[in-house]
């Protein structure tokens, strides 16, 4: 089950009763803003313990377009990638640190 950001503001509400929830979404969007933009820079985005965000350049290619077979031009991109800690990797499957 995916968490959206109303749960989350939720969860956070739940765990931190002493924030007003208004301050709670103020700092969430200022985290997630600031992930964005550094991704948008090119940085790389590490939070300790769960994992790292980081773009790469996608080289721009000629791909098929399967229903018609027609060639077309995909242009230059940027991608997100992500790679777990492995902290995370021993949370998830159930591994003691």
């Amino acid at each position: 089950m995916p968490i959206v950001k109303s749960k989350l503001l939720k969860q956070l509400s739940k765990n931190y009763p002493n924030f007003l929830k208004k301050d709670l979404e103020k700092f969430t969007n200022i985290i997630l803003s600031e992930i964005k933009r550094s991704l948008q820079r090119g940085e790389r985005v590490e939070l300790r313990n769960f994992g790292v965000f980081y773009s790469k350049i996608q080289k721009a290619r000629i791909s098929r377009n399967p229903k018609t077979n027609e060639k077309v031009n995909t242009p230059t991109k940027k991608t997100i990638h992500f790679k777990m800690s492995k902290d995370l990797f021993k949370i998830l499957n159930n591994e003691k640190k």
